[in-house]
């Protein structure tokens, strides 16, 4: 069952699907807040801030893309964004707008139950051990969530905070997409390196000076990612 005081934030036009969505989430125990538009959401969201978000791509007015856009300036709450068809597009595009995964619909509701619950042990403290991690300018603080670049800190979203842990924890360690999808996301995605490989891009737009040369955060052709100093 989930977690007591939980909160999520549906937000879906279709009624039906909202209604459904709210009574399988409902049984698993949370508290569901239902939105029917983008705009609608933001009053929600900013009245009682959920634990976790799902976003329907297909909004009216403002699309799934901009409200996951709009809370991400201000929040890293996890976001899951619900695609009609797993289209290699919109699934890229939602995660680069700044989801933390996405579901395709039609699914059942054990799936939606397993997603959300694989994003709330996910967002837990990252298990201590090191008091500092040092990568040339960067440093990590498993601990307190903090990573800093040349001294100023930066903002990542948990699911980057932990993607980066884990590289950072295992210094010079290559990591395929299929180890790092189960220790990050916790959840069997068949393979979907997609979570990885866009994660990993956000990532080196805020941990490095030059993304599209990446110092600490490597590609390791062929076999996966590793950071290094």
């Amino acid at each position: 069952m989930g977690g007591v005081g939980t909160r999520i934030l549906s937000v879906e036009d279709d009624e039906r699907i909202r209604t459904a969505v709210k009574l399988a989430l409902e049984d698993e125990g949370w508290t569901v807040d239902e939105a029917g538009s983008g705009e609608e959401a933001i009053e929600l969201f900013q009245r009682a801030t959920p634990d976790v978000v799902l976003i329907d791509i297909m909004l009216p007015g403002m699309d799934g893309f901009e409200l996951c856009r709009t809370l991400r300036r201000t929040s890293d709450v996890p976001i899951v964004m619900v695609t009609a068809r797993n289209d290699t597009h919109d699934v890229v595009a939602g995660l680069e707008a700044g989801a933390d995964d996405y579901l395709t619909t039609p699914f059942a509701p054990k799936e939606l139950s397993a997603r959300i619950r694989a994003l709330l042990r996910r967002i837990r403290p990252i298990s201590p051990g090191h008091a500092k991690l040092v990568f040339g300018d960067l440093e990590i603080v498993p601990d307190e969530g903090k990573v800093t670049r040349a001294g100023t800190e930066l903002h990542l979203t948990k699911t980057e905070f932990r993607l980066l842990c884990e590289l950072a924890q295992n210094p010079g360690r290559v990591f395929s997409r299929e180890s790092l999808l189960d220790k990050v996301w916790g959840y069997d995605y068949f393979g979907d390196g997609r979570l990885v490989d866009v994660h990993v891009r956000r990532l080196r737009t805020k941990v490095e000076t030059d993304p599209a040369n990446p110092r600490h955060v490597v590609t390791v052709r062929g076999l996966g990612y590793r950071l290094q100093s």
